[in-house]
């Protein structure tokens, strides 16, 4: 399996000040054991600062050691050029969302080292899809996401090289319009799209899943775990980036005021069961977990 969109794993937040190559060569040994061949370390939404630290960090933590060279295959920036609106917003700090620039998108780039394949941002907070044009210029996927652009923003942006839907059905308001919603819209342009989706049952119900599934096609979408540092420990309270996470026994992690996930607690290896459950196929499964993940980065 293959991974687009990993936080942290056993303990281990990848967003985390305190991150060392003992505890990432850890998370990268726990994932090979869980069946995993390969991830995206994803940095969320921060101080631009500390977004710069994290992902310097990665690069660091990667190059000092094999296991964790082998694993880690890129980075995913997820943010900050996302929607600060209630809902839409998600898990990460509003007051960090920003617009769309070239210039702290390049200094996010840099730190990174050349390990960015995957860049999430909401198409309405880049005007002219500029920032979109200028990373799909340099092979980097750009994806929409915590997003809320109407139908011609969102088809400017795929003019200008967006590929890719992170986490479709999550990152947007409980309540949202029942026709012209951010759901509806990228469904509509799923031929343009690789779709995200987290089959963890809790972010998107299953039912809900294999109607996403039906509609866009399996062929479109890829499977990601969003996991955090939680996933595989159980209840407690744990950490994403600069805010405590609550696991309960249904080991979802819910923000402390359970306002909103923050992230999931649910491996891949799970979500394949989840997949079986709602009558999947192994190779519509495969296609899910290994085969278009790789694919819609360029790595098959």
């Amino acid at each position: 399996m293959f991974d687009l969109q990993l936080n942290g794993y056993v303990g281990v937040d990848f967003n985390g000040d305190d991150l060392t190559v003992e505890k990432m060569k850890h998370a990268c040994e726990v994932l090979q054991q869980d069946g995993v061949s390969g991830v995206l370390a994803t940095i969320i939404t921060a101080d631009h600062d500390a977004m710069c630290h994290r992902l310097a960090r990665i690069v660091e933590c990667r190059e000092a050691d094999p296991v964790i060279e082998k694993m880690i295959a890129g980075i995913h920036i997820e943010g900050p050029f996302l929607s600060p609106l209630d809902g839409y917003i998600g898990a990460h700090p509003p007051e960090h969302a920003c617009q769309a620039n070239t210039d702290l998108a390049g200094r996010l780039l840099d730190a990174a080292g050349g390990l960015t394949k995957i860049f999430t941002l909401a198409p309405e907070q880049d005007p002219g899809a500029k920032v979109t044009s200028w990373l799909a210029d340099q092979g980097i996927v750009v994806s929409a996401g915590h997003c809320n652009p109407s139908l011609d923003q969102l088809k400017q942006g795929i003019d200008a090289g967006l590929t890719m839907f992170t986490h479709l059905g999550n990152g947007c308001p409980q309540q949202m319009h029942r026709h012209d919603n951010i759901i509806q819209r990228a469904l509509s342009l799923a031929d343009h799209l690789w779709l995200g989706l987290i089959a963890d049952g809790a972010h998107v119900p299953l039912f809900a899943l294999k109607n996403y599934l039906a509609c866009a096609g399996v062929e479109r979408c890829c499977v990601v775990s969003d996991a955090i540092s939680a996933t595989g420990l159980g209840p407690g309270r744990y950490r994403l980036a600069d805010q405590e996470v609550i696991i309960e026994e249904d080991l979802v992690p819910w923000a402390e005021d359970r306002s909103h996930f923050v992230g999931s607690a649910c491996p891949l290896k799970k979500m394949v069961l989840n997949l079986k459950e709602i009558g999947l196929s192994e190779d519509e499964i495969d296609q899910l977990v290994r085969i278009n993940p790789l694919k819609s980065i360029g790595m098959e």
